[in-house]
């Protein structure tokens, strides 16, 4: 990222924020019934048009796949069983980039579609190849149209929403700039229907946020939220990429550098994909309950977790998984990929690495979670229902 990108008024000089993503929700381009709306789809597309013919780079990260199949299947609304909602990203994924190539011609402009699954972040040889995939593009002048490969992705190996796609191929093609666009104008200090709530305009550090309340449930075509809107601010400016979070209507005025939405400052240097993929994208499969000195060695200390520090494992996982390492109060402190299955583990609590030897043999004694595959979260957001880690 360009470090003149300080703040949102550089966003209105391509030559400062030479490279946007910007990612757009299912609620932004479809109708009251749910259906594929041509004419939010054409606006905004006048918008990153616009945007090419100043000077600048634009990634558009489009949902709307589903949305667009539910007419041509003839399906009342968005499947739930995961056959079902495949077999309508892959009819629908066509007339979607079919509207985007034909928006995109009246400028003069080419797209390529790029589907992208987990993998292909989190695998260093996928990582790369989506890279250059994604770069060249680019310096063809054509558009990528990015989307997950919901036909291929399975319940363990996906994104699950395109908000933490966008912020990850924000990190992967060393974006300048988030652009978020949801059918909600910003980020507010808690519901926005309710009265008295107001707008957050900037946010230095995602434990700025900690404790705001926000709505988990996303709309009827799409998947996400806000919290998922949030999550994916955190992944990008975690990644030294700034995020704006507003609505589609505001995508111009966003791009401008104007005072819309919420904006998202940068950290100060990029964290590898790879940990941020544990930190904010993967699917845990459980929970290590520490006791409070491994607690510390992993936060303050900056080690690698041990069994001796393990006191209860919760969740059903194989060696190499996701899962939350939790204090004793039940505070989720950080995420790792655990060295050791669900079945393993439960006999290793408690013991030393000198008793993992005795009595499991040379080799047995390895961490349960190593400090290269360990993020320590920083922050949380409260939401209805529950809580997410933002940091």
């Amino acid at each position: 990222m360009s470090p003149s990108v300080l703040d949102r008024s550089h966003l209105s000089d391509p030559s400062r924020a030479h490279r946007v993503v910007v990612k757009v929700g299912s609620s932004s381009l479809t109708d009251d019934a749910g259906r594929l709306d041509v004419d939010k789809l054409t606006a905004l597309v006048d918008v990153l048009a616009a945007r090419r013919a100043a000077g600048g780079e634009v990634v558009l990260v489009s949902s709307g796949a589903i949305a667009a199949a539910l007419p041509i299947l003839g399906l009342p609304g968005r499947p739930r069983d995961l056959a079902t909602a495949q077999a309508a990203a892959s009819v629908g994924q066509g007339a979607l980039i079919a509207r985007y190539t034909r928006a995109f011609r009246g400028h003069g402009l080419r797209v390529g579609q790029v589907l992208l699954t987990a993998e292909d972040v989190t695998r260093r040889g996928h990582y790369k190849n989506a890279q250059r995939a994604l770069t060249r593009l680019l310096a063809l002048g054509v558009v990528p149209i990015v989307n997950e490969n919901d036909t291929v992705a399975t319940r363990e190996l996906r994104f699950g929403d395109n908000d933490r796609l966008a912020a990850l191929v924000s990190h992967l093609t060393h974006a300048d700039a988030l652009v978020l666009l949801t059918d909600v104008d910003a980020l507010y200090d808690g519901p926005p229907s309710r009265a008295g709530a107001k707008r957050i305009p900037f946010v230095g550090d995602p434990a700025e946020i900690a404790g705001v309340e926000i709505t988990a449930r996303g709309s009827a075509v799409g998947t996400g939220g806000m919290v998922t809107k949030v999550e994916a601010a955190a992944i990008a400016s975690a990644a030294g990429v700034p995020v704006v979070l507003t609505s589609a209507e505001n995508a111009a005025a966003a791009l401008d550098g104007a005072d819309v939405g919420t904006w998202f400052a940068p950290a100060p240097r990029r964290v590898q994909t790879r940990r941020l993929w544990i930190a904010h994208a993967a699917d845990v499969r459980g929970r290590l309950t520490l006791d409070d000195g491994a607690v510390r060695a992993i936060t303050a200390g900056k080690k690698s977790l041990l069994a001796a520090g393990v006191v209860a494992v919760a969740g059903e996982f194989e060696a190499g998984d996701p899962v939350e390492l939790a204090d004793l109060t039940g505070h989720v402190v950080a995420r790792g990929l655990v060295a050791y299955s669900s079945e393993e583990l439960p006999d290793r609590l408690g013991r030393t690495s000198e008793q993992l030897r005795a009595a499991f043999g040379d080799g047995h004694d390895r961490e349960v979670v190593h400090r290269d595959d360990l993020v320590v979260l920083r922050g949380r957001i409260r939401r209805a229902g529950g809580v997410t880690s933002v940091g």
